[in-house]
C-alpha cells in the first residue's frame, strides 16, 4: 500500500483487490480452476467476478480507498 495522500486510481484499486481476493492468480484462471473443479461453482466464480468487476467501477474512488485499507489493514 503507499503511504502518500494522492488518491489511488481505479486501475490500481482493482490490481490491489485482485490481489487480496484472488492472491498471484489472474481473476479469469481462477474462474476457470473453479470451473475445472465443479461447472456449478465454476458458473458462479464467472458471476462473482462479474458483479466484482461493476462493484469497482461503480464504486467513489473514494470508498474504494478506504475499503482497501480496512482490508489491508485486517490482512497485516
Amino acid at each position: 500500500m503507499r503511504n502518500d495522500k494522492e488518491p489511488i486510481s481505479k486501475t490500481e484499486a482493482k490490481q490491489l483487490l485482485e490481489r487480496l481476493v484472488f492472491d498471484d492468480e489472474r481473476p479469469q484462471d481462477w474462474v476457470q480452476d473453479v470451473w475445472g473443479l465443479s461447472p456449478t461453482l465454476g458458473e458462479s466464480g464467472a458471476k462473482l467476478l462479474e458483479v466484482f468487476e461493476a462493484l469497482i467501477e461503480c464504486c467513489p474512488d473514494e470508498k474504494l480507498e478506504n475499503l482497501i485499507q480496512i482490508y489491508y489493514q485486517d490482512k497485516l
